[in-house]
């Protein structure tokens, strides 16, 4: 993660406290009322909204789908990045994007810069809040530019992350369109080696809900290794079937 925040609950008082079962049922009626317009997955990590002054990292993040439900072939991408904090406040990222199909080579498929922007201390109110930017070029001239807010809540052993962007895209041979997209995980922080979640991913073209496992392993004063994976099950036509993400991140 970008900072440590299995550290503890910050106080608060027990009328703040947020049921995650309702959490989860708030954000699932929220993906259905948003508006999007845009094409293809979107299937991507979840963000936390804190930034860890004089952090660097180097992360390995893969996505994809068993098979296109167009074309009958499985389709995988991978984002190779390095990021560092800039002060106490800003986090930013860049990665170099590759799409794999079967029996293809691996291309080089673009890349993306990321600017991440911590607004509140842990524990200040009742919820913890950040802004995230990111700008991404693909292979052919096609641009897409997203900003959003993220959202995390703790309520005992659980937290729920909420993340909510609007992205655009404009470039050669496509059409210029917006998009709304939502991300929500409820986990439940069982051990800092290992915490179960569930996570919700919703766009115009993704509707998938799915179990998550995630962990970190401290390696010495100031190291850690991070780890994520999870599997998808499409809820809607235009969603693949089943979808899988997974992720490390090598944090000094």
């Amino acid at each position: 993660f970008l900072v440590d925040h299995h550290a503890g609950t910050a106080p608060m008082e027990e009328a703040d406290a947020m049921n995650p079962h309702r959490s989860v049922c708030f954000c699932v009626m929220a993906a259905g009322i948003a508006p999007a317009w845009a094409d293809g997955l979107s299937l991507d990590r979840v963000y936390h909204p804190y930034v860890e002054p004089m952090e660097r990292e180097i992360e390995w993040r893969t996505y994809g789908y068993p098979k296109d439900r167009d074309v009958g072939e499985r389709t995988q991408v991978h984002q190779f990045g390095y990021g560092q904090s800039l002060g106490e406040r800003w986090f930013v990222e860049a990665y170099a994007l590759v799409e794999s199909r079967r029996g293809d080579t691996a291309t080089a498929d673009g890349w993306e810069l990321e600017l991440r922007r911590q607004l509140t201390e842990q524990g200040e109110y009742w919820a913890d809040w950040g802004l995230i930017f990111e700008i991404e070029r693909e292979h052919g001239d096609r641009w897409e530019a997203s900003s959003g807010v993220l959202m995390e809540k703790e309520h005992g052993k659980w937290s729920t992350a909420l993340n909510v962007l609007l992205r655009a895209e404009w470039g050669k041979g496509m059409d210029s369109e917006l998009e709304t997209r939502l991300v929500v995980q409820t986990r439940y922080r069982w051990s800092p080696l290992f915490e179960p979640a569930i996570e919700l991913h919703a766009a115009e073209d993704t509707l998938a809900v799915g179990p998550v496992v995630l962990g970190t392993l401290r390696l010495g004063k100031r190291r850690t290794l991070h780890w994520e994976a999870g599997g998808y099950a499409g809820l809607r036509s235009d969603t693949p079937d089943r979808a899988f993400r997974a992720g490390l991140e090598f944090g000094f």
